[in-house]
């Protein structure tokens, strides 16, 4: 990201698909100290033609982990109906960088190590994890590779399953046990506004698990934010 931007840089819109209050708020307000360099606004899916600017290029981002096509859809639909010409950027998932935030947050409730090295004579906290994510089979499959890399960084089994529909995380946490991983943790591949509240610990409580707290305002967000706007101003 460069340290200086031109008057009539793109402004920055963040798209968030649940309340702007909050996380998305937060999220907003870590990328301004960031990068005072970038205007940035905050938008509901609901409000977003008319939060994009006339007569000036825009970078809308969308605070998602996975390209969920409603939340797609709805931010195209603002897009085109706003006349503005505004760019939209990929999700923020898949990125090694989600796999370390979703690290760091495990370590926070004690279910993971802090390092990424795994020593013999150290015993993990929890043998599994479930990455549960929201928006069914389908966001199952696009939180895949962030599985594999949360996997690579733990050093242990982890598994993708649904917080809000079936098969969901009581069918994983059984298929984990029968093969012998008892002691199992759910890691929430969510940013905080995307799922009732809630859920989360409901999924855990029932299959008798640990949990981790969603995304939320970390930074390793606020970077995925910054270079989706980055990534727009080299093309």
């Amino acid at each position: 990201m460069p340290t200086s931007l031109p008057p009539d840089a793109p402004m920055l819109v963040l798209a968030a698909p649940g309340s702007v209050e909050g996380v998305a708020a937060e999220i907003a307000a870590v990328v301004r100290v960031d990068n005072p360099q970038i205007e940035v606004r905050l938008s509901s899916l609901a409000e977003l033609a008319g939060t994009l600017p006339a007569g000036r290029d825009a970078v809308v981002v969308p605070l998602v982990t996975w390209a969920d096509p409603m939340v797609m859809a709805e931010i195209g639909k603002a897009v085109a109906a706003s006349g503005s010409g505004a760019v939209v950027t990929e999700p923020l998932g898949p990125h090694p960088l989600l796999a370390e935030a979703l690290h760091i947050r495990l370590a926070e409730r004690g279910l993971a190590r802090a390092d990424r090295v795994r020593l013999l004579n150290v015993s993990s906290p929890v043998d599994a994890v479930i990455l549960g994510t929201a928006g069914g089979e389908q966001a199952v499959g696009a939180v895949q590779p962030t599985a594999v890399l949360l996997a690579s960084r733990l050093t242990l089994p982890v598994v993708a399953a649904s917080l809000d529909s079936e098969p969901g995380v009581a069918v994983a946490a059984q298929r984990l046990r029968a093969a012998g991983a008892q002691r199992l943790a759910i890691a929430p591949c969510l940013i905080g506004h995307e799922a009732p509240e809630g859920i989360v610990a409901e999924a855990a409580a029932s299959i008798d698990a640990g949990h981790a707290e969603p995304l939320g305002a970390h930074g390793a967000i606020a970077e995925l934010v910054a270079r989706a706007y980055g990534s727009q101003l080299a093309t």
